[in-house]
């Protein structure tokens, strides 16, 4: 059998809010659901396995045409996100425009959250919910015989006119079990990113799972039970990359230090190998100590990304973030202490807030005067605790999430949080907010100083300049 994983463009990714280009996180990352899946493929299977990665590769859909023709696969698989459901369904028109006997499977967190919906949409065969690998691996044992598909927990398709659902699969419980993903399939040289201090990069999973409980955050395909791989197991993966040229890493975990021990032990791997790497995590305030700090720089780590969200104590209790303002400002004395990079993520337009909470956000920002900030306006995602919470109380009219995955069209716009502000006033803050922290002389002179290379002033000057002319 030949299969091929697509990661479709972003050509009509719905976008609602303004991305700040310095930090941007999203376009330097390899799609790693789908080389986890590829991995496993190629470990348990004879199965022939390309990747297709459109964003990294900038490929238009009449190239993806192209590249189907000539790898002639029997069945797709493509990373469906809520955001990106336009691009998945052109993705999927030209596939079947090619060849109408490919078979089509979707997965990721849109599928998990409206399967129904989903596979009641034009061309798509099979639906996979939560964790792919062995789910995925099944279907394609027995993609022509739907009475062992029913046995399979985790797929949806259907017979004749009826759906199929089959439930969903318990969730990987020792990830030490899947192989590392097939990177090879991809051209990786080119993933790199801003923040990085060299040229390759590539992101790494060291955990599933958040067991915190923020209000506006959901990742539902892969559960809240934290489950974490070996010391040794993250050390080798890594390890395994800098034989490829790799030596830049975004350990892509929602919470890298929710076991301050394992965090402490892959520090102590890292250096007991003498792996020359530079690497950055993200974090909660509240998991983080001195020990955990002192061990991560000891190890090569030299960002951390930080989501603070809110200048209010007020604003916090509302996100259920459940940290303090004093727990922020103490994390970030240590982590500077110890010359550590730190990104950090603050929101607007969140619920109850008001003009005064944003400006006290403000001032945080610039009082804990982190390296970095990413600013957004609050989008109620599917699933997501404030989605409901707007539905019930009246602020969302109706469910459009669920009415877009019935109909995706064009024209969507990504809504926000309309109690206090408008969305052209929460735009405008946006901006403040970015101008405010970024435009500082002092803060101006420091980047300039830090420095390193040609290369690294004019990428850093262009992202600079987004900003500032941004109206």
């Amino acid at each position: 059998m030949n299969v091929l994983l697509i990661n479709p463009p972003k050509e009509n990714e719905i976008t609602g809010t303004l991305p700040s280009e310095l930090t941007e996180e999203r376009g330097f990352s390899p799609p790693l659901g789908l080389l986890y899946i590829a991995g496993y493929l190629l470990q348990h299977t004879d199965y022939k396995i390309n990747v297709l990665d459109s964003q990294v590769e900038k490929l238009s859909y009449d190239d993806i045409k192209v590249r189907i023709r000539e790898i002639k696969p029997d069945v797709i698989g493509i990373t469906a996100m809520t955001v990106t459901m336009l691009d998945v369904i052109e993705t999927v028109r030209i596939v079947k425009e090619v060849d109408n006997k490919i078979k089509i499977v979707l997965g990721g967190p849109h599928v998990y959250l409206f399967p129904e919906e989903t596979i009641d949409l034009e061309d798509i065969d099979f639906l996979v919910l939560g964790e792919g690998e062995e789910v995925f691996k099944r279907l394609l044992d027995n993609i022509d015989n739907k009475s062992e598909l029913i046995k399979i927990p985790g797929l949806v398709f259907k017979d004749k006119d009826k759906i199929i659902n089959t439930g969903f699969s318990n969730p990987i419980v020792d990830l030490d079990d899947l192989s590392f993903p097939a990177r090879k399939l991809l051209p990786y040289k080119k993933y790199n990113s801003l923040l990085a201090k060299g040229n390759v990069v590539t992101t790494v999973f060291t955990s599933r799972g958040c067991p915190y409980q923020c209000s506006f955050c959901d990742r539902p395909h892969l559960g809240k039970a934290f489950r974490a791989r070996s010391p040794k197991n993250v050390v080798d993966e890594l390890e395994e990359c800098t034989e490829m040229g790799i030596h830049d890493f975004l350990i892509y975990d929602d919470t890298f230090t929710v076991d301050k021990q394992r965090v402490i032990k892959i520090c102590k791997e890292i250096i007991k190998r003498k792996l020359n790497i530079a690497w950055n995590i993200r974090a909660r305030v509240d998991t983080v100590d001195e020990e955990v700090i002192k061990n991560l720089k000891s190890a090569g780590c030299q960002g951390i990304h930080y989501g603070v969200e809110a200048g209010t104590e007020k604003i916090l209790k509302v996100l259920r973030k459940n940290i303090t303002l004093s727990q922020v400002k103490n994390t970030f004395f240590l982590t500077k202490k110890y010359k550590i990079s730190i990104l950090a993520y603050f929101m607007l337009g969140n619920p109850s807030e008001d003009r005064n909470d944003i400006m006290a956000t403000f001032k945080i920002m610039r009082d804990l005067n982190p390296d970095y900030v990413h600013i957004a306006i609050l989008t109620p995602f599917p699933g997501t605790e404030i989605y409901f919470n707007g539905l019930r109380d009246g602020y969302i009219k109706n469910d459009y999430w669920r009415d877009f995955a019935k109909n995706p069209i064009s024209g969507f716009v990504l809504p926000f949080w309309n109690e206090n502000f408008t969305r052209d006033e929460l735009n405008a803050l946006l901006i403040k907010g970015y101008k405010s922290f970024y435009m500082r002389p002092v803060y101006i002179i420091k980047r300039l100083l830090e420095l390193r290379s040609f290369k690294e002033m004019w990428k850093k000057s262009m992202a600079g300049l987004k900003i500032f002319i941004m109206k």
